[in-house]
């Protein structure tokens, strides 16, 4: 069963400094957080905020291609969780025409917000949110997993402020 919910906001786990954005179940209580890149969380601010840059954005860039197009967003739902990594699917209208794709839950819910499309979250991700293992480790353990990880983790968000857009 899907559950429609919102975007409630966005935050900033204080143990890693990643953004998270939090959704709210329409009607409920629940709140799901997703942890999402900075870059991501740019997206989803800057259209939560209003705020219009003097070129298109990648998802503004894909909501005008979309509407050139003729394709339409007809909802996101986040789909799946696993291995502490949430899946989504960005589902669309082209002539009448359905078409599911996989998507980051951070780009569908982006593109969401610029095509006004509503936003459902799958009850059995729900239930698995609630037993994410904060601890767990990466997935990829091979030297070059591991080289991207050590430069990840070493990135701070202050390094994104020098570049403009």
């Amino acid at each position: 069963m899907l559950r429609p919910m919102v975007i409630a906001g966005l935050t900033v786990d204080p143990l890693t400094n990643s953004p998270i954005v939090i959704l709210k179940e329409i009607g409920g209580e629940r709140t799901l957080p997703i942890w999402i890149g900075l870059l991501e969380a740019t997206a989803i601010a800057s259209e939560l905020e209003g705020i219009k840059f003097s070129r298109p954005m990648t998802h503004d860039l894909l909501k005008n291609i979309m509407s050139l197009m003729d394709v339409k967003v007809n909802k996101i739902e986040v789909s799946d969780l696993k291995n502490n990594t949430y899946f989504a699917l960005i589902y669309l209208d082209h002539k009448g025409k359905e078409i599911s794709i996989d998507a980051r839950p951070s780009d569908a819910l982006a593109l969401s917000l610029r095509m006004g499309a509503p936003i459902f979250v799958s009850e059995d991700v729900i239930k698995k949110s609630s037993q994410i293992d904060l601890k767990a480790e990466p997935d990829d353990k091979t030297e070059q997993g591991k080289k991207w990880q050590e430069i990840l983790e070493k990135l701070n968000p202050d390094d994104f402020g020098k570049y403009k857009m």
